[in-house]
């Protein structure tokens, strides 16, 4: 089983990182200048961080979750790989 690897080319790179700093800035501004209190503001800005906060470790769970499973799928491979080899030595035939 070959396992290949993504890599990403620099430009999605560079347009997800800006995509991110748009999205972030304009939040920011969008909480700035809103009409409400100071505590109203406080709330909406401390929910932001924690919706980017859960989105990056729910992204970085589901990753590992991935890795974690191609893992076991090539160690399990390879149990039956060395199981076949065994019985084609032992095989008579």
């Amino acid at each position: 089983m070959q396992d290949t690897q993504i890599r990403h080319s620099n430009n999605w790179t560079v347009f997800t990182m800006v995509s991110f700093a748009v999205a972030a800035g304009m939040m920011a501004l969008g909480i700035y200048n809103l009409e409400a209190s100071f505590a109203a503001k406080g709330f909406y800005t401390m929910a932001a961080i924690m919706l980017v906060h859960t989105s990056v470790t729910l992204t970085k769970t589901l990753r590992d979750r991935d890795e974690a499973d191609k893992l076991h799928n090539r160690i399990e491979d390879a149990k039956t790989e060395k199981l076949l080899m065994d019985v084609s030595k032992t095989d008579p035939t």
